[in-house]
């Protein structure tokens, strides 16, 4: 699950973590009033999306064709991005009049962008430098990862492409947690002076301590800047969690935005589903994560592409496989849809129920290809046989696919 930069920061600064002073707000009234309480004669305005990029985005009710692909590409545009500086109270109104309600188009957000709900209106910090900092899961090493570099930014991206070696990485064991030792190791990797790396040193532990606390599964700052006094800050954030740990964190619940998620998959949760969205035209409702990934696989190696990720689970009910195979038809990309189930604890006629019962509600406009296997295949394959509905029964997984993948290229 992710949350907002505004909702990440008041994490961080529940943790100890530091970070400047800021308000969200929803109307541009707010804005200006939050502009008023931090005082000073410098604010940023910056608009709250689940989406990185967005002082290069561009919104669409201000720009040309040219100058939206140019953003959704990652490249600099003239006029109004998603992060604006702000040096009167004027600025921050006419900042927020242009950002609220507009559609902000990034190259994290697809050529569709997302819509701007809310601002964030930061007080100005004594930037002296720009560094990278995450915290994040290395599954290869079964440890918690630091990563870090000494450019940090919009640019982030091409630096780890470009040059793969500018990128720090100190391993935590999660039974130690975090050294004090390994902290200056990489403040001192990242070229940090010698009074810096005493208050980077304080920055890491509080930071690594909020990432294990909170059940994160990433923790980005970006920039992570060095202020004139030699103290560290976060003016930017990204925090995302495990959702298989959020019945921990109800606070954290309460920040989900759920217009900020893909609205199948939003749905598909509701049912139990594990459901990702793809840019495939193969419909894929498979049980079983392991499977699931072995049917994307295939399909790719037959040359086509998934157009989801769907694993209905192990104890699913006629129901969730009804929900499940809606929320595959809705999607106008898919070509044809192939279902594979291995039955174990999931039943196979369960299965083929929910599929007649979903085509009796939605329709079926595009090819379906069916292989059964396990328990009570033979009376799933009878149930499909007998309800009229046109199958492509395949015997083995091999044979599914490339039936799937023929049949969305209309052979």
């Amino acid at each position: 699950m992710k949350i907002h930069e505004f909702q990440a920061k008041s994490v961080l600064r529940n943790h100890g973590v530091p970070v400047p002073p800021g308000k969200d707000a929803q109307t541009v009234d707010d804005a200006i009033a939050a502009a008023n309480e931090l005082g000073g004669g410098f604010w940023v305005v910056k608009s709250q999306i689940h989406a990185g990029g967005r002082g290069l985005g561009r919104f669409k009710e201000h720009s040309t064709d040219a100058e939206l692909e140019a953003a959704g590409a990652g490249h600099p545009t003239d006029g109004y991005g998603g992060v604006q500086l702000c040096r009167s109270i004027e600025d921050v109104q006419a900042a927020s009049s242009k950002i609220l309600g507009n559609t902000l188009v990034t190259k994290q957000t697809g050529p569709e962008g997302k819509r701007v709900k809310t601002v964030y209106v930061e007080g100005g910090a004594d930037i002296q430098r720009e560094l990278y900092l995450a915290v994040l899961l290395d599954r290869s090493e079964n440890k918690v990862m630091l990563m870090g570099a000494a450019e940090g930014g919009t640019s982030i991206e091409d630096l780890a492409h470009d040059s793969p070696e500018a990128i720090k990485k100190v391993w935590v064991d999660p039974t130690v947690g975090l050294m004090p030792f390994q902290a200056r190791q990489l403040a001192f990797e990242l070229g940090m002076s010698k009074t810096e790396v005493k208050y980077a040193t304080k920055f890491l532990i509080k930071l690594y301590n909020c990432y294990v606390k909170m059940d994160c599964s990433m923790l980005e700052v970006n920039p992570l800047v060095v202020q004139g006094d030699s103290s560290l800050i976060a003016l930017d954030c990204k925090m995302t969690f495990d959702d298989n740990a959020l019945y921990r964190h109800k606070d954290v619940l309460e920040m989900r935005d759920l217009d900020e998620e893909d609205a199948a998959e939003v749905e598909a949760g509701k049912h139990g589903l594990s459901f990702i969205k793809l840019d495939g035209d193969v419909g894929c409702l498979v049980n079983g994560a392991g499977l699931a990934m072995a049917t994307m696989d295939i399909i790719k190696l037959k040359g086509s592409e998934p157009a989801n990720f769907l694993d209905v689970g192990g104890g699913a009910t006629e129901s969730a496989v009804t929900a499940a195979f809606e929320i595959i038809t809705r999607d106008k990309n898919v070509k044809s849809i192939l279902v594979n189930i291995f039955g174990g604890i999931m039943r196979c006629d369960v299965i083929a129920n929910g599929i007649i019962a979903a085509i009796k509600n939605v329709g079926l406009e595009v090819p379906l290809v069916v292989r059964l296997a396990g328990t009570n295949a033979e009376k799933g394959k009878a149930i499909l046989a007998a309800s009229g509905v046109n199958v492509i029964a395949a015997s083995t997984l091999d044979e599914a696919a490339t039936a799937a993948v023929n049949a969305a290229r209309g052979q």
